[in-house]
């Protein structure tokens, strides 16, 4: 890129002694350990290929934006991930959230929905509702999108371990709202390898869920051609406390295993590849969020390019939606942040992000208030219509830290990729512990950075302040419990039970062979088997995965 003599003139007329003693207390490196220099030159990027490492915006290798114009054709999707409680009452906040602008809804389940067990099992005790909506059957889904036309919401849900169990509960529901499968969009999660990693949701074996998973890919590639079939999520692994180079190898590592178990179970890469979506974490360290994006987007075209073999565009390109940080949310003094949001936020846009959900300042307390969650929409807003970084693709493209940054990423990503590589693959990987390990690792080591007090944590650790006053927080009702279990001895109690049986049935026996399951699921859905049973059907067949400790 430069001549070997203007660098070396420049090495020698930028190059800054540091007195030790002057210096702030302070680690100059990032969160993946990479140094940071008191300034970058062209010197710094004497191998960097403008041409090969960035190209231009919407073509390989993608590092600058997946589209030619950014934001200015079309902002990101404003999704505010958000549900609690009942089925009723996370229905008025979804409309709340459309009502103040929201373009897209973004679902969160409690937890017995998520590791598919219904209200009345006694594991669910004291947590139904309480992280996320109550679903357990059609009824519940239903009520859930009451008066919102699933042809004009692009809805995403946060499931995996029963991830095909919702997506049948949510195209049972646009059957009923007479919404053809063409006209419905959105995503599942459906990324169960980092629950094993870093997370804990799941309930098969990784081979089976890989079997799901893939069936999924192949029903939606053929009915539901709009729906991005899996969102392969680094943010968990980041909210584990990862480091934002083990973010990108192990969300990509994933994203090998998926392709690759697509590919064994019969599927053209070209049928399901381009409906593949990422998930990631915007955190605190901007500079190297902005770098992260652009590593993880390149990173993964030219995986697809050259391990995968694809040609096709839409095939090499890494959407991605992107969360800001929960883990950094402080319960001491909660409006910091809505500043700390702002900052992770303006990374993620800055890195080219499709779709964004911004946290709520009392997240760290309790699910958020409709107006801490409204607070959280509008710091979206301001970023997309008053500062006008969305007016120019890739704003930090040809910085000299940037690009520096996103190269190192990229290269220590590689390594990590290198070293899942060489065990035999993320899942092989993660029976191993390699991703727990250094996950672990780096998790720790900032927590013993905290306590130290070499990382400023504001109002934690440095400049606290003591009476604060107890912010007002959304409260759910303890009672719920028995109001859900309830709901569901009814349903039971007044659906054809022989017809339900049967279909259970079916699943089950279809479990036991290698015919695509989704439709078997669909059926029990609209027979109104509950979560619950589907998945104790499941697990009846698959068994359940137990965890291997790590140490």
């Amino acid at each position: 890129m430069y001549q070997k003599d203007f660098l070396d003139q420049v090495r020698a007329q930028l190059t800054v002694v540091e007195d030790p003693a002057k210096l702030r207390e302070v680690a100059f490196e990032t969160s993946s350990g990479i140094p940071l220099k008191n300034s970058y030159t062209p010197a710094d990027l004497a191998d960097h290929d403008p041409l090969r490492d960035l190209g231009a915006p919407g073509r390989f290798p993608f590092t600058r934006h997946v589209q030619p114009t950014g934001y200015r054709g079309r902002l990101w999707t404003m999704r505010q991930y958000a549900g609690f409680a009942t089925a009723e009452e996370s229905n008025a906040r979804y409309r709340y959230l459309l009502e103040q602008g929201t373009t897209g809804l973004s679902v969160a389940f409690d937890l017995p929905t998520q590791i598919g067990m219904d209200p009345d099992h006694p594991m669910a005790l004291g947590e139904v509702g309480k992280v996320g909506v109550s679903i357990s059957s059609i009824h519940d889904m239903r009520t859930l999108f009451r008066d919102i036309p699933l042809d004009k919401v692009s809805t995403s849900m946060t499931i995996n371990a029963p991830a095909s169990v919702l997506l049948a509960l949510y195209l049972a529901v646009a059957d009923e709202q007479g919404v053809s499968w063409d006209k419905v969009s959105g995503t599942i999660q459906n990324d169960i390898l980092k629950e094993y990693m870093a997370r804990g949701t799941y309930i098969f074996p990784p081979r089976h869920s890989l079997r799901l998973i893939t069936d999924i890919f192949a029903f939606c590639a053929d009915q539901v051609p709009n729906w991005n079939t899996i969102s392969i999520s680094g943010y968990h692994i980041r909210e584990a406390g990862c480091t934002a180079a083990q973010e990108i190898a192990f969300t990509l590592g994933d994203g090998i295993a998926y392709v690759q178990a697509a590919l064994d179970a019969g599927l053209k890469l070209e049928a399901f590849a381009p409906r593949l979506s990422f998930f990631f974490n915007a955190h605190n360290q901007f500079f190297e969020e902005v770098a992260k994006f652009r590593a993880a987007r390149r990173l993964w075209a030219r995986i697809m390019k050259e391990r995968f073999k694809t040609t096709d565009a839409k095939s090499q390109m890494l959407r991605f939606h992107t969360q800001t940080a929960g883990s950094t949310l402080t319960a001491q003094q909660p409006d910091n942040n809505i500043v700390r949001t702002t900052v992770q936020a303006m990374a993620a846009v800055c890195g080219g992000t499709q779709s964004l959900h911004t946290n709520s300042r009392d997240e760290a307390l309790a699910l958020p208030t409709e107006q801490s969650a409204m607070i959280a929409l509008r710091t979206q807003q301001i970023l997309a219509h008053e500062s006008r970084v969305a007016d120019v693709v890739d704003p930090f493209a040809g910085s000299y830290l940037i690009e520096s940054l996103t190269d190192e990423l990229e290269a220590r990503a590689s390594a990590l990729l290198a070293k899942v590589d060489e065990l035999g693959g993320m899942v092989a990987a993660i029976e191993k512990g390699l991703p727990q390990r250094e996950i672990q690792n780096a998790a720790y080591a900032y927590q013993k950075a905290v306590e130290k007090g070499t990382q400023v944590v504001v109002g934690v650790n440095r400049f606290a302040i003591s009476g604060e006053a107890a912010p007002d927080l959304l409260r759910v009702d303890e009672a719920l419990g028995g109001t859900r279990r309830s709901q569901v001895a009814a349903v039971r109690a007044g659906r054809d039970q022989a017809v339900t049986t049967a279909r259970l049935a079916e699943l089950s026996a279809a479990a036991k062979g290698t015919e695509n399951l989704m439709p078997r699921i669909l059926a029990a859905v609209k027979a109104e088997a509950t979560v619950g049973e589907i998945c104790d059907a499941l697990r009846a067949v698959f068994g359940e995965y137990q965890e291997h400790l790590v140490l």
